[in-house]
C-alpha cells in the first residue's frame, strides 16, 4: 500500500463502502483513484473520492455498502454522587475462577490505563494492547494502515513514568470504553464496594475513531453526536481477532454500540462477520440489546382487510437537525407510500421500485427518498428517507399494500435516540422490534439490562424480537446504576445495555477460563456458551420464555455449573 492510499483511510476527502468481493474489481475500474485497504469475509473496505457521495448513493451502491452509523448503548451522562447502599453485591466466583488467560477485546471509545481497576498488584497492567485508530502514526497495527497500536510493555513503562502520557498518550475522553471494561474485569475497590466480574481476565480495547463528516452529513446525524463508523468497528473486530491468535488466549468480543440502521435481523456486514467469528473454537461475542424502547422511535402496521392502508403520523420536533427513516415492508408484498407534509399538502408517493432517487425541496428542507425491491442477505422491500431540516409538525404518511390478499405487515424506524433532535416521535409506537444491530443477529449473545435492585427492566431497554419473530435478547443482565470505574481515577454509576453486555462478557471470560484455559472443552465457542448462559438463567414461573423483554431469563452464575455438567453427560451419551 502506498503512501497516498493509506491516507485515504482517515481523509475526509474520501468516502469509505464496504463492498462484495464479487464486485470490487469494477467498482475500482470505474471510479479513478479509488483502493482497497482491508479485506475480510469476502468483502473489502474501499476507498473513494468523496465527491462521488451523491443524493442517489443507495441506489448506486446500495444501502448494506455504505457504512451504518454506530452509537453508544448506555444512558446519556455517568452519575458520579452514586449511592453505595444501592449497588449490586461484588461479584464472587466458585471454585477460584476469575477469567485467568481470556482476553476480552473492546471496542469502544478508549480506555484509562492509568486506572487503578487495570493495574496488578506488581505494578503492571493488565491490558495487553490498545489500538488508538485516532492518533496517527507509523505504528499501527500490521495490516492496518492507521493509528497506533500500544503493548503491554509500553503500557507499563508509562506507568513507571512520571509523565504517562508522554510514551503512552492514548486516553479515553468519553469514559464509556473505560466503564465497560471494568464491568466485565476491574479489580475489587473495598472503597466504593465494586469489583469486576472476572477479575484476572486480560484486556485489549480498539478505541474507534468518530466517523468522517461526510457520512454524518449523509445520514443527517447532528456533528455534535458521538458516532463511529461500522468499517472501523471492522477492523476492530479483525485486529482482535488477530490478537488472540498471535496470543494463544480465548477471546470474547464485547460490543456496546450498535445502530438501528438495519433490517432488524442482523444480516448487515458486522453482525455477519462477528457471527462467523463466534463460530470459531475459544470465541464468544456478547453484544447490546439497545435503549431504544419507550422513545417513540419505531411503527409496526399490519394492515389487514377490509382496510387497505394504514395512516402512520410522525411528528417532528422544532429544530430538527434531520433524521433518516427507514420503511421495511414485510416479503413477499411490496408497498407504495402516499407522503403529505404537516400542513396537508401532498407530497410525493413513493413506488415499489429499483433505481430511482426522489429529491424533494420545500423552503428550508430537502428530503431524499430511496426505495429498494431488493438488498443483499434480506428479502424484504426497504424505503430510506433522509430528512434534512425538516417541516416541523405531524407528517402522515399512508402505506398500501400491491396485493391484497399477502400479509401487509410493514416496519418503520426512526434513528438512535442518540442521533436525534428530542420531539420527533410516532403517533402510535411500538417498542418491540427495536433491539438495534448487531444485537438482533440470531447467532450471537444479545444482553439486555434490569436494576437487580428491584427486580425491574431498564426503562428503555430494547425489546425483541426480530423481524422475523426469532427470539431476542438472549439474556438479562445488571445494567441500572451498576458501579464502575471511570477516567482520572474516578468511579461513576451507568445505566444501559452496554453496560449489561460487559457484565455477561466477564461471565462468558469464567466460562472459557473453565473450557480453554483450564482444557476441559477446548472447542467451546460461541454457540456453546449462549447455550449455557440461557439454560442457567433464572426464570420467573409467571413469565413465558424465551420472552422479548427478558430473553431466557436472568442471568445466573451460580446455576452455570449444572449446565456444564448437563451438557458433558449428553457429549459422552454420543
Amino acid at each position: 500500500m502506498t503512501e497516498s492510499e493509506r491516507l485515504k483511510i482517515t481523509s475526509e476527502a474520501f468516502a469509505d463502502l464496504i463492498i462484495s468481493n464479487t464486485t470490487r474489481d469494477e467498482l475500482l475500474r470505474t471510479y479513478p483513484d479509488s483502493s482497497v485497504s482491508t479485506s475480510f469475509a469476502n468483502s473489502s473496505i474501499v476507498h473513494l473520492p468523496v465527491a462521488n457521495m451523491d443524493f442517489d448513493s443507495i441506489n448506486r451502491f446500495g444501502y448494506n455498502s455504505i457504512p451504518a452509523c454506530f452509537g453508544l448503548l448506555t444512558a446519556d451522562s455517568f452519575a458520579p454522587d452514586f449511592n453505595l447502599g444501592n449497588l449490586p453485591e461484588p461479584f464472587e466466583t466458585k471454585d477460584g475462577y476469575s477469567g485467568k488467560e481470556v482476553l476480552i477485546g473492546f471496542i469502544d471509545t478508549g480506555i484509562d490505563y492509568r486506572n487503578t481497576a487495570f493495574i496488578k498488584s506488581d505494578g503492571t497492567s493488565r491490558i495487553l494492547s490498545i489500538w488508538d485508530q485516532t492518533i496517527e502514526s507509523t505504528n499501527y497495527p500490521e495490516g492496518f494502515f492507521y493509528g497506533t497500536q500500544y503493548s503491554n510493555e509500553q503500557i507499563n513503562t508509562a506507568l513507571t513514568s512520571a509523565e504517562p502520557l508522554s510514551i503512552v498518550p492514548s486516553i479515553d475522553e468519553i469514559g464509556h470504553g473505560t466503564i465497560l471494561a471494568g464491568i466485565a474485569g476491574g479489580n475489587p475497590n473495598a472503597s466504593y464496594g465494586f469489583s469486576g466480574v472476572a477479575i484476572d481476565i486480560n484486556i485489549a480495547m480498539v478505541k474507534l475513531k468518530p466517523a468522517k463528516a461526510y457520512l454524518k452529513e449523509f445520514f443527517l446525524i447532528p456533528p455534535q453526536s458521538i458516532c463511529f463508523q461500522e468499517n472501523d468497528i471492522i477492523n476492530g473486530v479483525t485486529y482482535l481477532n488477530q490478537l488472540a491468535n498471535q496470543l494463544k488466549k480465548p477471546l470474547v468480543l464485547c460490543l456496546g454500540i450498535g445502530t438501528s440502521q438495519s433490517d432488524h435481523t442482523g444480516n448487515r456486514a458486522l453482525s455477519r462477520y462477528l457471527s462467523s467469528i463466534g463460530e470459531l473454537p475459544g470465541r464468544g461475542v456478547v453484544v447490546s440489546a439497545g435503549n431504544e424502547s419507550n422513545r417513540g422511535s419505531h411503527y409496526y402496521g399490519d394492515i389487514k382487510p377490509p382496510d387497505s392502508f394504514d395512516d402512520v403520523v410522525l411528528t417532528v420536533g422544532k429544530d430538527t437537525f434531520g433524521f433518516t427513516l427507514q420503511f421495511w415492508g414485510t416479503s413477499p408484498n411490496l408497498f407504495w407510500i402516499d407522503l403529505y407534509a404537516p400542513n396537508g399538502e401532498f407530497i410525493s408517493r413513493v413506488p415499489p421500485i429499483t433505481g430511482k432517487s426522489i429529491v424533494i425541496v420545500i423552503e428550508e428542507m430537502t428530503l431524499i427518498i430511496d426505495s429498494q425491491i431488493k438488498e443483499p442477505f434480506t428479502a424484504e422491500q426497504f424505503i430510506v428517507m433522509r430528512f434534512s431540516k425538516p417541516i416541523p409538525g405531524d407528517w402522515h404518511f399512508y402505506v398500501y399494500g400491491v396485493t391484497g390478499d399477502l400479509p401487509m405487515r410493514f416496519h418503520f424506524w426512526l434513528p438512535l435516540h442518540n442521533f436525534l433532535t428530542p420531539g420527533t416521535v410516532f403517533g402510535n409506537p411500538n417498542n418491540y422490534t427495536t433491539i438495534v444491530a448487531p444485537g438482533n443477529n440470531s447467532s450471537l449473545i444479545c444482553a439486555t439490562a434490569y436494576n437487580p435492585q428491584n427486580a425491574t427492566l431498564y426503562f428503555y431497554a430494547s425489546k425483541g424480537n426480530t423481524i422475523n419473530n426469532y427470539p431476542k435478547p438472549d439474556i438479562t443482565a445488571p445494567g441500572v446504576n451498576s458501579i464502575a470505574p471511570f477516567i482520572n481515577g474516578n468511579y461513576v454509576t451507568a445505566t444501559g445495555t452496554s453496560i449489561s453486555s460487559s457484565y455477561i462478557a466477564g461471565v462468558l471470560a469464567l466460562l472459557l477460563e473453565w473450557g480453554v484455559t483450564n482444557g476441559n472443552y477446548t472447542e467451546m465457542n460461541n454457540t456453546l456458551l449462549k447455550k449455557i448462559i440461557t439454560q442457567s438463567a433464572s426464570r420467573r414461573p409467571e413469565v413465558s420464555y424465551p420472552n422479548p423483554d427478558w430473553g431466557y431469563g436472568i442471568v445466573d452464575i451460580s446455576s452455570l455449573g449444572g449446565v456444564i455438567n448437563s451438557i458433558l453427560r449428553v457429549q459422552e451419551m454420543k
